[in-house]
């Protein structure tokens, strides 16, 4: 609350696109592997599970914060010098950082360590190529949101 005028001050985040974003996975031989350019579609899905606590004493549910996970599906269009390389094996942990709005400074960054759990390539009757990849959380440690460097 200001002392002044007791409105409560509001805090504005800048309201942004995914255009520009900036995707990288590290191949199975650890090397970073730009893949923004070949990827059509990325869906991010952060969540939490939660404990059922509730006592007989309660007469609504009463819960607490447990284990986090996070799972990624990526969709695109096949590249075999690109996203290839990187998915072809399915070995191995990769690092994965997303940025939106590109790898720039300030730009907000989520990195994690995942396992690719499917890599489906579809051959569309008009020839087209595209791939699917799922990733699923492998480190244990909670994915957090923090800025480029």
């Amino acid at each position: 609350m200001n002392a002044t005028n007791n409105k409560k001050e509001e805090v504005t985040m800048a309201k942004q696109t995914g255009l520009g974003d900036y995707f990288a996975v590290d191949n199975s031989s650890g090397s970073l592997v730009d893949i923004s350019n070949d990827c059509t579609s990325i869906t991010f899905n952060q969540g939490q599970n939660l404990l059922d606590i509730t006592g007989i004493d309660k007469s609504a549910m009463e819960r607490i914060a447990a284990l986090g996970d996070l799972t990624v599906s990526v969709s695109g269009v096949f590249n075999a010098s690109s996203s290839h390389t990187v998915f072809s094996n399915l070995a191995n942990t990769r690092t994965c950082s997303y940025a939106i709005g590109g790898n720039t400074t300030s730009n907000p960054l989520l990195s994690f360590e995942g396992l690719c759990s499917s890599y489906n390539l579809d051959r569309a009757s008009d020839g087209g190529i595209t791939f699917s990849v799922d990733i699923s959380l492998q480190s244990g440690t909670v994915p957090t949101w923090s800025t480029v460097a």
